[in-house]
Protein backbone atom coordinates (compact mmCIF):
# COMPACT_ATOMS: atom_id res chain seq x y z
CA UNK A 1 0.00 0.00 0.00
CA UNK A 2 1.55 3.19 -1.23
CA UNK A 3 2.69 6.03 1.88
CA UNK A 4 -0.66 7.68 2.17
CA UNK A 5 1.51 10.77 4.26
CA UNK A 6 3.25 11.55 0.85
CA UNK A 7 -0.35 11.88 -1.67
CA UNK A 8 -2.26 14.70 -2.14
CA UNK A 9 -6.20 13.87 -1.05
CA UNK A 10 -6.97 13.94 -4.70
CA UNK A 11 -4.14 11.45 -5.74
CA UNK A 12 -5.77 9.56 -2.90
CA UNK A 13 -8.98 9.95 -4.18
CA UNK A 14 -7.98 8.83 -7.69
CA UNK A 15 -6.36 5.91 -7.03
CA UNK A 16 -9.53 4.57 -4.62
CA UNK A 17 -7.94 4.93 -1.29
CA UNK A 18 -9.70 7.09 1.38
CA UNK A 19 -9.77 10.53 1.24
CA UNK A 20 -10.75 13.48 3.28
CA UNK A 21 -14.05 14.93 0.20
CA UNK A 22 -13.55 18.45 2.60
CA UNK A 23 -9.90 18.86 1.13
CA UNK A 24 -9.98 22.46 -0.26
CA UNK A 25 -8.64 21.81 -3.73
CA UNK A 26 -11.29 18.77 -4.09
CA UNK A 27 -14.07 21.46 -2.97
CA UNK A 28 -12.72 23.89 -5.63
CA UNK A 29 -12.82 21.06 -8.38
CA UNK A 30 -16.35 20.25 -7.34
CA UNK A 31 -17.53 23.71 -7.47
CA UNK A 32 -16.13 24.41 -10.57
CA UNK A 33 -18.00 21.36 -12.19
CA UNK A 34 -21.47 22.09 -10.62
CA UNK A 35 -21.10 25.59 -11.93
CA UNK A 36 -20.44 24.43 -15.54
CA UNK A 37 -23.54 22.06 -14.93
CA UNK A 38 -25.33 24.49 -14.11
CA UNK A 39 -24.27 27.03 -17.15
CA UNK A 40 -24.84 24.30 -19.26
CA UNK A 41 -28.59 23.66 -18.43
CA UNK A 42 -29.14 27.57 -18.27
CA UNK A 43 -28.42 27.30 -22.18
CA UNK A 44 -30.72 26.85 -24.45
CA UNK A 45 -31.37 24.18 -27.44
CA UNK A 46 -30.09 26.79 -30.39
CA UNK A 47 -26.85 27.42 -28.53
CA UNK A 48 -24.75 24.29 -29.67
CA UNK A 49 -21.33 26.60 -29.59
CA UNK A 50 -22.08 27.44 -26.00
CA UNK A 51 -22.64 23.86 -24.87
CA UNK A 52 -20.34 22.20 -27.14
CA UNK A 53 -17.41 25.18 -25.35
CA UNK A 54 -18.78 24.01 -21.91
CA UNK A 55 -19.01 20.18 -22.63
CA UNK A 56 -15.57 20.32 -23.68
CA UNK A 57 -14.36 22.73 -20.91
CA UNK A 58 -16.16 19.99 -18.53
CA UNK A 59 -14.89 16.23 -19.35
CA UNK A 60 -11.73 14.95 -19.28
CA UNK A 61 -11.93 13.36 -22.89
CA UNK A 62 -14.79 13.72 -25.21
CA UNK A 63 -16.49 16.88 -25.22
CA UNK A 64 -16.10 17.83 -27.90
CA UNK A 65 -18.20 15.13 -29.85
CA UNK A 66 -20.99 14.05 -26.91
CA UNK A 67 -24.52 14.38 -27.07
CA UNK A 68 -26.23 15.89 -24.55
CA UNK A 69 -29.66 16.82 -23.59
CA UNK A 70 -29.14 18.77 -20.09
CA UNK A 71 -29.79 18.90 -17.30
CA UNK A 72 -26.37 16.81 -16.34
CA UNK A 73 -24.77 16.60 -12.82
CA UNK A 74 -21.55 15.47 -12.21
CA UNK A 75 -18.95 15.57 -9.33
CA UNK A 76 -15.78 16.79 -11.19
CA UNK A 77 -16.33 16.09 -14.88
CA UNK A 78 -12.60 15.76 -15.52
CA UNK A 79 -12.71 12.29 -14.29
CA UNK A 80 -14.70 11.39 -17.41
CA UNK A 81 -13.62 9.85 -20.57
CA UNK A 82 -15.78 9.73 -23.00
CA UNK A 83 -15.49 8.15 -26.34
CA UNK A 84 -16.57 9.37 -29.79
CA UNK A 85 -20.35 10.43 -30.29
CA UNK A 86 -21.48 9.10 -26.59
CA UNK A 87 -25.05 10.40 -25.83
CA UNK A 88 -26.49 11.16 -22.37
CA UNK A 89 -30.13 11.89 -22.05
CA UNK A 90 -32.14 14.46 -19.71
CA UNK A 91 -31.50 14.21 -16.45
CA UNK A 92 -28.20 11.91 -15.65
CA UNK A 93 -26.06 11.92 -12.66
CA UNK A 94 -22.27 11.00 -13.07
CA UNK A 95 -20.44 10.78 -9.41
CA UNK A 96 -16.96 10.60 -11.11
CA UNK A 97 -14.62 10.40 -7.79
CA UNK A 98 -12.31 8.00 -9.99
CA UNK A 99 -12.29 7.72 -13.48
CA UNK A 100 -15.59 7.11 -15.55
CA UNK A 101 -14.62 5.71 -18.82
CA UNK A 102 -17.31 5.53 -22.02
CA UNK A 103 -16.56 3.81 -25.31
CA UNK A 104 -17.62 5.34 -28.37
CA UNK A 105 -21.36 5.24 -29.62
CA UNK A 106 -23.15 4.72 -26.05
CA UNK A 107 -26.07 5.45 -25.01
CA UNK A 108 -27.79 6.38 -21.85
CA UNK A 109 -31.27 6.73 -21.06
CA UNK A 110 -32.85 9.78 -19.16
CA UNK A 111 -32.20 9.49 -15.31
CA UNK A 112 -28.82 7.12 -16.19
CA UNK A 113 -27.02 7.07 -12.65
CA UNK A 114 -23.24 6.16 -12.75
CA UNK A 115 -21.77 6.31 -8.87
CA UNK A 116 -17.74 5.07 -8.41
CA UNK A 117 -18.52 7.09 -4.98
CA UNK A 118 -18.61 4.87 -2.18
CA UNK A 119 -18.34 5.07 1.67
CA UNK A 120 -16.48 3.04 4.29
CA UNK A 121 -19.17 0.28 5.88
CA UNK A 122 -17.04 1.80 9.44
CA UNK A 123 -19.63 4.54 10.76
CA UNK A 124 -16.52 6.66 12.44
CA UNK A 125 -14.49 6.62 9.08
CA UNK A 126 -17.43 7.19 7.42
CA UNK A 127 -17.80 10.76 9.05
CA UNK A 128 -14.26 11.97 7.83
CA UNK A 129 -13.74 9.54 4.70
CA UNK A 130 -15.03 7.97 1.76
CA UNK A 131 -13.57 6.39 -1.38
CA UNK A 132 -14.19 5.25 -4.95
CA UNK A 133 -13.71 2.69 -7.53
CA UNK A 134 -13.56 3.08 -11.65
CA UNK A 135 -16.19 2.19 -13.88
CA UNK A 136 -15.65 1.20 -17.34
CA UNK A 137 -18.31 0.99 -20.16
CA UNK A 138 -17.20 -0.48 -23.07
CA UNK A 139 -18.61 0.77 -26.65
CA UNK A 140 -22.02 0.17 -28.76
CA UNK A 141 -23.63 -0.14 -24.90
CA UNK A 142 -26.90 1.03 -24.31
CA UNK A 143 -27.84 1.89 -20.88
CA UNK A 144 -31.62 1.98 -20.50
CA UNK A 145 -33.44 4.95 -18.36
CA UNK A 146 -33.14 4.65 -14.67
CA UNK A 147 -30.50 2.08 -14.57
CA UNK A 148 -28.06 2.83 -11.88
CA UNK A 149 -24.55 1.59 -12.51
CA UNK A 150 -22.69 0.94 -9.01
CA UNK A 151 -18.91 1.49 -7.78
CA UNK A 152 -16.58 -0.83 -9.61
CA UNK A 153 -18.52 -2.42 -12.34
CA UNK A 154 -17.36 -3.18 -15.96
CA UNK A 155 -19.81 -3.25 -18.82
CA UNK A 156 -18.72 -4.86 -21.92
CA UNK A 157 -19.34 -3.52 -25.55
CA UNK A 158 -22.45 -3.94 -27.78
CA UNK A 159 -24.50 -5.30 -24.03
CA UNK A 160 -27.65 -3.53 -23.77
CA UNK A 161 -28.94 -2.67 -20.18
CA UNK A 162 -32.69 -2.85 -19.15
CA UNK A 163 -34.62 0.52 -17.76
CA UNK A 164 -34.13 0.45 -14.02
CA UNK A 165 -31.55 -1.91 -13.63
CA UNK A 166 -29.03 -1.77 -10.73
CA UNK A 167 -25.92 -3.25 -12.43
CA UNK A 168 -23.77 -3.86 -9.25
CA UNK A 169 -21.59 -6.36 -10.75
CA UNK A 170 -19.54 -6.73 -14.24
CA UNK A 171 -21.63 -7.46 -17.39
CA UNK A 172 -20.05 -9.07 -20.18
CA UNK A 173 -19.85 -8.05 -23.88
CA UNK A 174 -22.87 -8.57 -26.19
CA UNK A 175 -25.72 -9.06 -23.62
CA UNK A 176 -29.09 -7.79 -22.70
CA UNK A 177 -28.78 -7.56 -18.83
CA UNK A 178 -31.29 -6.10 -16.15
CA UNK A 179 -33.05 -6.36 -12.93
CA UNK A 180 -32.03 -5.43 -9.58
CA UNK A 181 -29.54 -6.61 -8.85
CA UNK A 182 -28.97 -6.80 -13.03
CA UNK A 183 -28.53 -10.48 -14.64
CA UNK A 184 -27.59 -11.18 -17.46
CA UNK A 185 -31.05 -12.16 -19.42
CA UNK A 186 -29.60 -13.45 -22.82
CA UNK A 187 -26.67 -12.87 -25.43
CA UNK A 188 -27.46 -10.46 -28.68
CA UNK A 189 -27.86 -12.53 -31.81
CA UNK A 190 -27.79 -10.94 -35.27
Amino acid sequence: MPDQSMQTEKEKMLAGELYDPLDSELVQARDRARDLCQDLSATRAKDRDERRRILTELFGKGGESVWMEPPFFCDYGSNILLGERVFFNFNCVVLDVCQVKVGDFTLFGPAVQIYTATHPMNAELRRKQEFAKPIEIGSDVWVGGGAIICPGVKIGSKTVIGAGSVVTRDVPSGVVAAGNPCRVIREITE
